[in-house]
């Protein structure tokens, strides 16, 4: 279920057009090619797969040293507190200045655009949940307690960012290869859900259901 999560996760933010699909449409606008569109998917994936390690590693370096019970409140407390934010300021974000970029500038673009949109700190309920879910299997016949923080190891965590950008990386190139050759960028104006509302609600939720488990 957890690696599940992960995935939906990653495939609901290759659907966002903020997490770089716009972006990789008008690099093949600019060069009028599909290749350009292409190009420009692994340096956005690349950038998002970083905001995401960083997140994990901050996760991991904090179970070490925090009680399960409070690691717990203190994610639940960020999610909640952020998704309030995302609706108090739904375009608050990295502006980038010019469209004309290297594959590098795309790369820190996609980060900073990432860790402004808190993708990595969405994973992080996951990753402490996969590890409450072992912990407690380990615990077995024993008291059930545990006394530090349980989350994902190290290899379990880079799988689950594996999967997740995979999956972000497989939806944000159908959906702007498809809009840069089909439909065009006039489908945000007619037809697209504000994607940034349910982002909002979405880490409210994840924050709620982090402090109840």
């Amino acid at each position: 279920m957890t690696w599940w999560a992960l995935a939906a996760l990653g495939a609901y933010h290759g659907l966002n057009p903020a997490m770089g699909w716009l972006f990789a449409v008008s690099q093949g606008m600019q060069h009028r090619s599909r290749r350009a569109v292409l190009r420009a998917l692994g340096p956005i994936a690349l950038g998002h797969e970083l905001s995401i390690a960083l997140v994990a590693v901050l996760v991991l370096v904090a179970a070490a040293r925090i009680d399960q019970r409070w690691l717990h409140i203190g994610a639940a407390a960020a999610l909640i507190a952020f998704g309030i934010f995302r609706f108090v300021k739904p375009r608050a974000h990295f502006r980038w200045t010019k469209m004309r970029v290297s594959g590098r500038e795309l790369t820190l673009w996609s980060f900073l655009m990432s860790t402004a949109h808190g993708a990595g700190l969405m994973v992080a309920p996951v990753l402490i949940g996969a590890g409450a879910s072992a912990a407690s299997a380990d615990a077995g016949g024993h008291d059930g307690h545990v006394g530090l923080a349980s989350v994902a190891s190290a290899p379990e965590a880079a799988v689950g960012i594996f999967l997740h950008v995979a999956a972000m990386l497989a939806v944000m190139g159908v959906v702007a290869v498809v809009v840069y050759e089909k439909v065009g960028v006039e489908i945000l104006r007619k037809a697209w859900i504000n994607t940034d509302g349910v982002w909002a609600a979405a880490f409210v939720l994840a924050g709620v259901a982090t402090l109840l488990t």
